[in-house]
């Protein structure tokens, strides 16, 4: 914006613009007393003491893991003993109908179970027995229950059962 001298020309000498002197009000005191001092030192310690228990979860004990671990061995166990039996089942044998919808519904529960714990996800037993059990699924879902497995994948199904039971005896 322009001078106020250059828009008007007068022949007198221009006045100086007034600029409005700011003063602050605020006074900063600083209080170094023992009861500021006392409070911070109470907040600090019992942030330290509260803090992590609630970032950890309370299931987060080493007794409850322990349960968890054993009850997701004993399940695993288990369906891997129900898709080695359903897979190498004869295919005249009138029971493999029940066995498949049996073997289905446990591998339905079990990865519904175990997939969402994130702890597991990591595992090679896991990866390897999830992998195992959508195979047969998608098998028998897509050719029906009394089709036979081919044996190419009948034995890559098998490997990662045994890779999953060994990793499963390791603990991992």
């Amino acid at each position: 914006m322009a001078s106020p001298t250059l828009l008007t020309p007068s022949t007198s000498t221009p006045k100086p613009l007034l600029t409005p002197t700011i003063k602050s009000k605020l006074t900063i005191t600083t209080t170094t007393n023992a009861a500021t001092h006392r409070r911070r030192d109470f907040l600090s310690l019992a942030a330290g003491i509260f803090a992590p228990a609630l970032i950890l979860p309370l299931s987060s004990t080493p007794g409850a893991w322990a349960t968890e671990d054993a009850e997701y061995v004993k399940e695993t166990n288990e369906v891997i003993n129900k898709v080695r039996t359903t897979i190498t089942m004869d295919k005249n044998d009138p029971n493999i109908a029940t066995a498949v919808a049996d073997l289905r519904e446990a591998s339905n529960t079990w990865v519904a179970k175990y997939r969402r714990e994130k702890a597991l996800l990591g595992r090679s037993s896991f990866r390897d027995i999830y992998s195992a059990l959508n195979a047969v699924s998608g098998h028998y879902i897509s050719f029906g229950p009394t089709a036979p497995i081919p044996t190419k994948r009948k034995q890559r199904i098998l490997e990662e059962v045994d890779t999953a039971e060994k990793a499963l005896s390791r603990g991992r």
